[in-house]
């Protein structure tokens, strides 16, 4: 197996971080595989924003809490939303799970491949990282929410421009702990015609 097959074989979701912050050289490593993601007309409309700052991450978390809370979800909503929101009404909630480093990806809200092209960096983010011997996990708490008024104005504020929506983030930091097993891949998702 080659050393790109096995990094994608062996990368998780981490969940569980110690508070050592990235290095700078690991960090631009990182950011610059999600700049060489492919994109649409290779239109590289995206926008990385990188948070480290934990006063600010905690202020994002806080203000997350109060998006879900003035939320309403239908009872046929995507499961994960309600359980976000039923965790955030909990004190220690904390939606990028104590990560160090939160990159947000957003693009423009009207670019139809929009959501496409930030997957593929996003994706790129999480290898990246494991090659590196750091942990990531995709949250999507910004992306559900980011039109919310407390948010967004918060968003804006970190530089995100108006016309960008969040299609993804990344937590990303070093793993506290064991890194969990692979769960065994859904039967019957490959279907090759000949």
């Amino acid at each position: 197996m080659n050393d790109i097959i096995r990094n994608i074989k062996t990368r998780r979701s981490i969940r569980k971080y110690d508070n050592r912050q990235l290095n700078d050289e690991d960090l631009q490593v990182i950011v610059e595989a999600a700049q060489y993601a492919p994109s649409g007309s290779n239109s590289q409309s995206w926008l990385f924003t990188v948070i480290q700052k934990p006063e600010l991450l905690t202020e994002i978390n806080q203000l997350v809490r109060q998006a879900f809370g003035n939320i309403t979800f239908g009872e046929h909503e995507y499961p994960a939303k309600i359980a976000g929101k039923k965790k955030a009404e909990q004190e220690t909630y904390c939606f990028y799970y104590h990560a160090p480093t939160l990159i947000i990806v957003s693009n423009k809200r009207n670019y139809s491949n929009a959501m496409a092209d930030s997957a593929l960096a996003l994706g790129n983010i999480f290898l990246a990282a494991h090659s590196l011997g750091i942990g990531s996990c995709w949250v999507n708490q910004l992306s559900w929410l980011c039109e919310e008024p407390v948010l967004r104005v918060a968003l804006t504020r970190l530089g995100i421009p108006e016309d960008h929506m969040v299609c993804g983030s990344a937590a990303v930091g070093y793993l506290d702990g064991q890194q969990p097993p692979a769960p065994l891949r859904k039967p019957n998702t490959v279907n090759i015609i000949k």
